[in-house]
């Protein structure tokens, strides 16, 4: 944290503490003003101003976003006994720890040297009077700091707890995060069939022309037929070939039939340069995130080799009780774009997941892909 920050921090906190006197007043007053039916528009006035300030005062000051719930008088009340205590307790360490240092300095400095005895177990020590006082100022003040750190933080809980979103709020954000998930997986669902029509266009059907062009040929030359023939045997292989590798990115059957493990041994084969796979799963994920898993590495791989000209990729799964985890790495040149086809349908996928999906990417620099899912998706 840096000294603006600190500073920012412990400006709020002392706020805070000012603004719980401010308070507790004005809770002395609101309540019987609420009683008499032409102050309690006065009394709300009130109430929003003093909550509006704690808003500002806790986005700008300790960094905690304003929330849309209000907290109401239960929040000031709470805010009023909170920064009432906690500024008599930091106001009383401050001052006891004050006085120790500025004894302790003055009977250094000036007083005649008088030695006290420290009995310890099995040490006796002696030392001054000064030196006493500030040690024990020294250990006031870190008491100090760590109750400001303290403060600073059941402040934002405080802040969370009154001020955070309620369930009615909770429930629309998870709707509308459901909602734009949902659209994003559709895309994502779009951009892979255009991927597998352009595979079939460019690829196959151009290989099933030329094929047919040979044997058309060999047809209408029965002389060169046997040479005909030959290359357009090897044109099929070829064609096989393609195929093959087309039914391969749609969906790998050894994900299914040997697991993940497999899956990704063989996306590391095809790469073309050396891909190291750590392999840190005890057992086989749910079906959904297994897939993801896979062509989360599989297309940060790819891009790796056909964009980044990475020449050594290393691939790490792990896991913890509630999560699987999967990050690529790799030396290549860097600048991978997140808004990309490729890695904008692979965030979508995992968002809809309930998944994080992060791209560090430096141009010139190594790329770091990673991706976090629940071990269970959403729905069970």
């Amino acid at each position: 944290m840096s000294g603006t920050r600190i500073a920012s921090a412990l400006a709020g906190v002392l706020l805070g503490m000012a603004l719980g006197f401010v308070e507790l007043a004005f809770l002395c007053v609101a309540a019987p003003a609420r009683l008499i039916p032409p102050l309690r528009p006065a009394v709300a006035r009130g109430l929003a101003r003093l909550t509006a300030l704690e808003r500002a005062r806790l986005s700008r000051r300790l960094g905690h976003g304003a929330a849309p719930r209000e907290g109401g008088y239960a929040f000031l009340a709470a805010r009023a006994v909170f920064g009432v205590t906690s500024a008599y307790i930091c106001a009383a360490t401050g001052f006891l720890a004050a006085l120790l240092l500025a004894g302790g300095a003055w009977d250094l400095l000036w007083n005649e040297p008088d030695h006290v005895p420290l009995n310890l177990p099995g040490v006796r020590l002696v030392t001054r009077p000064g030196a006493v006082g500030l040690t024990a100022g020294a250990l006031l003040a870190f008491v100090l700091v760590v109750l400001l750190v303290a403060v600073a933080a059941l402040d934002r809980r405080l802040a969370v707890h009154f001020l955070g979103p309620g369930s009615e709020e909770l429930m629309r954000r998870r709707i509308a995060e459901l909602t734009a998930t949902r659209s994003g997986i559709v895309r994502a669902v779009d951009d892979e069939r255009r991927r597998i029509e352009r595979d079939l266009h460019d690829g196959v059907q151009q290989r099933g022309v030329a094929l047919a062009m040979l044997l058309g040929r060999a047809r209408h030359d029965p002389g060169q037929a046997a040479e005909l023939v030959g290359q357009a045997y090897l044109e099929s292989r070829r064609l096989l070939d393609e195929l093959r590798d087309v039914a391969w990115r749609v969906y790998p059957t050894a994900l299914d039939e040997l697991g993940l493990r497999a899956a990704l041994d063989g996306v590391a084969e095809r790469a073309g340069v050396p891909v190291t796979v750590h392999y840190g799963l005890t057992r086989r994920p749910a079906s959904e995130i297994e897939t993801a898993v896979y062509f989360v590495a599989r297309e940060a791989i790819t891009n790796a080799v056909k964009h980044a000209r990475a020449h050594d990729i290393l691939v790490v799964l792990s896991e913890d009780e509630r999560t699987v985890s999967v990050t690529i790495s790799d030396d290549g040149q860097g600048g991978a774009d997140p808004a990309g086809g490729g890695l904008s349908g692979l965030a979508r996928r995992v968002l809809a997941l309930d998944g994080t999906f992060t791209v560090d990417s430096a141009p010139g620099g190594p790329t770091r892909i990673a991706a976090t899912l629940p071990k269970a998706p959403p729905c069970e």
